[in-house]
């Protein structure tokens, strides 16, 4: 069987295109919480959210709020609170090993459940999340922002109810929005509490903003962050024009994840240099194979979703498969 370093070295290294800020400045916020800062325009309206580095190598929304705090933020009304996320995760990063610097010791981006909150465990993922909680559980709007481990085109991951899509589509970028029913191996901060409620009118969106260290994802995030202020009405067109991408929006792709593809143990290996967002045009198509198990498209135009094998190992989701459908109705395109 294969070691996980040994599978990491059969994969793409990428350079690092971007500078990693010393966000140790932001430390003392003025919410009670280290790394959290809020503006409040003391006039009624919505608590609106970014939050950077649920991932401590995830460094293009670093990027974004460290530049959101350096400029300055003055909300049209209601509050914008900017934070960072898995801050003792992103200080041991070592571009020897960026891999490293996801979690200290477990992935952040899984316990966000009453039960996890709540229960005895320890981790110091947990103590960042129990931190953050009292903040989080006022916030009306929420951007969460990611990379990807492979150089993959952006996405937004909506959730499955009907108010994430309209809020991914009113966002309008980035072009494709991954509609699923959540992670098998724990509750994402996207739909924690009111954000996955749809009785609630709270919303959240999880935007990953493309490969780790690379340029075009700093402008992703940055671009995405200037548009999400503005359509939650927290900040002015002015105040966001320095943001704003000037292209015209591609129109978007909703993709509804239908099944994960999971690793029985080290030796899963793809069938081609699969990155992500591929549509593979035929049923029955081979996409993977380990130890004589072969794993193909289920369907016509199958799209997969971030694939990787860099966190590779027994019980680990290492792409998942998508369908495009109408967001209106749920259906596939072309049966609507």
């Amino acid at each position: 069987m294969k070691t996980l370093e040994q599978v990491r070295a059969t994969l793409p290294n990428y350079p690092i295109e971007v500078e990693f800020p010393d966000i140790d400045r932001w430390r003392a916020g003025n919410t009670g919480v280290d790394f959290v800062h809020t503006f409040d325009s003391h006039l009624p309206g919505p608590h609106v959210m970014i939050l950077a580095l649920m991932h401590g190598n995830e460094v293009s929304g670093a990027i974004t709020v460290d530049r959101l705090l350096r400029r300055g933020v003055h909300p049209l009304r209601g509050r914008v609170t900017l934070g960072f996320g898995n801050v003792a995760a992103y200080q041991r990063f070592n571009v020897a090993d960026a891999d490293a610097a996801r979690y200290i010791d477990e992935d952040m981006n899984r316990v966000w459940s009453a039960a996890r909150l709540d229960g005895p465990e320890d981790s110091s993922e947990l103590r960042r999340a129990r931190q953050l909680r009292p903040i989080i559980d006022t916030v009306d709007f929420m951007l969460d922002l990611h990379s990807m481990h492979e150089a993959a085109p952006p996405l937004i991951v909506s959730g499955p109810l009907d108010k994430g899509m309209a809020f991914a589509a009113e966002l309008g970028l980035p072009q494709h929005v991954i509609v699923d029913a959540g992670h098998p191996n724990g509750v994402r901060m996207r739909d924690y509490g009111g954000f996955g409620d749809p009785a609630s009118d709270k919303n959240a969106l999880l935007v990953e903003t493309g490969q780790h260290f690379a340029k075009a994802s700093e402008e992703v995030a940055l671009a995405v962050a200037m548009r999400f202020l503005h359509i939650t009405g927290a900040l002015a067109v002015a105040d966001v024009q320095y943001g704003l991408q000037e292209k015209e929006l591609a129109p978007q792709r909703f993709i509804a994840v239908t099944e994960p593809v999971v690793a029985q143990g080290m030796d899963l290996a793809f069938t081609d240099d699969y990155r992500g967002m591929e549509v593979i045009e035929k049923a029955g198509t081979l996409i993977a194979h380990e130890n004589g198990r072969e794993i193909i498209t289920p369907y016509d135009n199958c799209t997969l979703v971030m694939p990787s094998l860099r966190h590779i190992g027994p019980g680990v989701t290492v792409m998942r498969l998508g369908r495009e459908i109408d967001r209106r109705g749920g259906a596939p395109v072309g049966q609507v």
